[in-house]
C-alpha cells in the first residue's frame, strides 16, 4: 500500500524505506521457506502426522491442564481443612490460657502470651517444617506481638488481613509467599480472634505449603512427561499407519507414471485380500487392459500409417503415366473441339490437386512415422514472406484481395528450416486469400530476443467458436460445400502445425463469425530453445481494442 499523499515527506520516506525491507524480508522468508512448503503440499503422510501431533497435543494438554489443576486444588483443600482444624485447636488453647486475665493492662498477661506461644509452637509436629505462630494485639498498642521463630512476617500478615481478624473479628486466610529464612517460601495463613474478658487478640498460624507445592510439581511433571509420551506415541502410531496406506498410493502413482512413460508392462505388487490388495489388483487390471488398447491402437496406427505411404508410393507410378498423357492432351488442347478442350483443362487441373494430395499424404506419414526432419540454418525470415506473397500474387488478384506487408525494415535471423517456414506461410496466406472475401490481407512479423512471429490477417467468413482448434485436424472444412470449390486437399494447416511444432514452435487461430480469422505463427529464434512468449497477439488489436 502507498502512504497518503496528504502525509508530509518526512513521514512518507521512512515508510517507503520500512515497506521495502518488509518486501526483501517477505521474500527472503518466502525463499528459505519454499522447500518445507513445497514438501508440504506434496507429503500426505507428513500432512496427516502433523495433523495429528496436533490434535493429540491439544487435547493431551487440555486434559493434562485439568488433572495438574485439579490435583493441585485437591492438595490445597486438604491443606486448608488441616490448618483450619489445627487452628481452632490453637485458639480453644489460647482462649483457656489469656481469660485468666481481666484486663488488657494486667502486668502477667505478656508473660502469659509468650508462655502461649511457646505451648503452641513447641506442641505443633510440623514446627521445625516451618511453621509459624504468632499472637498479636493490634487494638490495644500496650500488648507486644509475639512470633515464633521469630521472623519478619511483615510479608505474611498483610494489612487487609489485620483489618479482617483485628477489626471484624473474622476468620481469614490467604497465601502468600515471602523470604523466611533467605529463600522464598509460599505459606497458607490463617488469622482468628481468640476471645478474652478484655476483648480479644489475634492468633496467625501460617503454614509452609512446600510439601503440597512438592506434590503438585511432581504431578505436573509426571502429566507433561507422559503426555509428551503419549503425543509422541500418537505421532509414531500415524506415521505407521498413514505409511500403510500412502506407500500403495505412491507405488501406484509411480507405476502410474511408468505407464504413461510407454512401460506398459509395469504392475503393482498384489498382497493379501483387504481394500489395498484390492486396489493393486483393480490397478494392474486397468493397466492390463490399457496395454491391450494401447498395443491394437498402436497396431493400427501403424497399419494405417503403412497403408497410407504404401498407397501414396503406388499411387506415384499410375500417376506419372497419367501425368505424361494429360500433359501432351493439355498441349494439343487447341487442335480440339471445345468441349474436349476443357475437359483436358479440367484433367489437367484434377491432376494437379491429386499430385498435391499425394505430396500431402507422404508428408503426414512422415510426421506419423516419426521421420520428419528439421534441416535448420540462420535464415533471413523477411525473403521468405516476399517471396511467399510474390507468388501468391496472381492467386490473390484474381480473388480481388490486396496483400499487405508489415515487415521489419532489418533482416530478422532466425535458426530455421526455409522449406518448411515458407510452406507454412504458403498454406497460412493461401487460406486467407481464399477466405479473405475480397477484402485485404495483412502479414504482419515482429521479433525480439527469444522468438519471431508472423500473423496472417484476413477479414472474411471468420470462425465460429471452438472452431479455432478444429481447423488444425486433417481433412476438416468450416464450410464443406464452399471448400470443394476453392479449397485443396484439407492437409495443409494440419501440415504447418506439424512443421511449427518440429521448430518447437506455435502455430495458433482466432476468428470470429464475420470478423474475419487470424493466424499467428511463432518460432524461436535459436533452435532448441522453449518459447515462454509470442511478440504479437494472437487476437487482433482492432478487435483487442473493441472488446477492451
Amino acid at each position: 500500500m502507498r502512504a497518503p499523499s496528504w502525509l508530509p515527506m518526512s513521514v512518507r520516506r521512512p515508510l517507503r524505506v520500512v515497506r521495502r525491507y518488509w518486501r526483501v524480508l517477505v521474500r527472503r522468508l518466502e525463499a528459505y521457506t519454499s522447500p518445507v512448503r513445497r514438501y508440504w503440499r506434496r507429503s500426505l503422510q507428513l500432512r496427516v502426522v502433523s495433523l495429528t501431533l496436533i490434535a493429540s497435543s491439544l487435547l493431551v494438554g487440555t486434559f493434562g491442564w485439568f488433572i495438574a489443576d485439579q490435583s493441585a486444588k485437591i492438595l490445597l483443600n486438604r491443606a486448608q481443612d488441616e490448618v483450619a482444624s489445627s487452628l481452632q485447636r490453637k485458639v480453644k488453647y489460647a482462649n483457656s490460657q489469656l481469660t485468666v486475665h481481666p484486663q488488657a493492662r494486667d502486668p502477667e498477661l505478656p508473660s502469659t502470651i509468650n508462655e502461649t506461644v511457646n505451648e503452641l509452637y513447641d506442641g505443633d509436629q510440623a514446627g521445625d517444617s516451618g511453621t509459624v505462630v504468632s499472637i498479636r494485639a493490634e487494638n490495644y498498642p500496650g500488648i507486644e506481638a509475639r512470633t515464633l521463630p521469630q521472623v519478619d512476617t511483615d510479608g505474611l500478615i498483610t494489612a487487609s488481613m489485620i483489618r479482617m481478624v483485628a477489626d471484624k473479628g473474622q476468620v481469614a486466610w490467604q497465601i502468600r509467599t515471602a523470604e523466611i529464612s533467605g529463600q522464598p517460601t509460599k505459606y497458607l495463613v490463617y488469622g482468628s480472634p481468640v476471645p478474652t474478658k478484655f476483648g480479644h487478640v489475634e492468633l496467625y498460624y501460617m503454614v509452609p505449603l512446600t510439601t503440597e507445592d512438592r506434590a503438585a510439581n511432581q504431578i505436573r511433571t509426571t502429566v507433561l512427561a507422559t503426555g509428551i509420551a503419549l503425543v509422541i506415541l500418537l505421532g509414531v502410531v500415524a506415521g505407521l499407519v498413514t505409511r500403510l496406506v500412502v506407500t500403495p498410493v505412491r507405488v501406484a502413482a509411480r507405476t502410474a507414471q511408468r505407464l504413461s512413460a510407454g512401460l506398459l508392462d509395469q504392475r503393482m505388487k498384489v498382497d493379501g485380500e483387504d481394500d489395498l490388495a484390492l486396489l493393486a489388483a483393480a490397478f494392474n487390471q486397468m493397466a492390463a487392459n490399457l496395454q491391450r488398447q494401447i498395443v491394437r491402437l498402436e497396431e493400427m496406427s501403424r497399419l494405417q500409417r503403412r497403408f497410407t505411404s504404401d498407397v501414396s508410393h503406388e499411387l506415384r507410378t499410375p500417376l506419372t503415366t497419367v501425368r505424361m498423357a494429360a500433359d501432351l492432351i493439355f498441349s494439343e488442347r487447341e487442335d480440339f473441339d471445345p468441349a474436349v478442350a476443357r475437359s483436358a483443362e479440367l484433367l489437367q487441373a484434377e491432376l494437379d490437386r491429386f499430385e498435391g494430395l499425394l505430396t500431402d499424404l507422404l508428408e503426414i506419414s512422415r510426421f506419423d512415422a516419426g521421420f520428419a526432419a528439421l534441416d535448420s540454418e540462420h535464415t533471413d525470415l523477411v525473403p521468405i514472406v516476399e517471396r511467399v506473397t510474390a507468388r501468391l500474387a496472381g492467386l490473390a488478384e484474381r480473388a480481388g484481395v490486396e496483400l499487405q506487408l508489415r515487415l521489419p525494415d532489418t533482416p530478422v535471423i532466425a535458426e530455421v528450416d526455409p522449406r518448411r517456414v515458407e510452406r507454412v506461410l504458403r498454406n497460412l496466406v493461401g487460406n486467407a486469400v481464399e477466405h479473405g472475401e475480397a477484402k485485404p490481407v495483412q502479414i504482419t512479423m515482429a521479433t525480439d530476443d527469444a522468438a519471431v512471429a508472423i500473423t496472417v490477417r484476413d477479414h472474411g467468413i471468420g470462425l465460429k467458436t471452438g472452431e479455432e482448434r478444429l481447423v488444425f485436424n486433417r481433412f476438416w472444412r468450416a464450410d464443406p460445400s464452399r471448400a470443394r470449390q476453392t479449397g485443396g486437399t484439407g492437409l495443409g494447416l494440419s501440415i504447418s502445425v506439424e512443421d511449427a511444432r518440429l521448430h518447437g514452435g506455435w502455430l495458433e487461430a482466432w476468428g470470429a463469425p464475420g470478423e474475419g480469422a487470424q493466424f499467428r505463427l511463432t518460432l524461436p529464434v535459436r533452435a532448441g530453445d522453449r518459447l515462454v512468449a509470442a511478440p504479437l497477439p494472437l487476437i487482433p488489436r482492432d478487435r483487442a481494442a473493441e472488446v477492451g
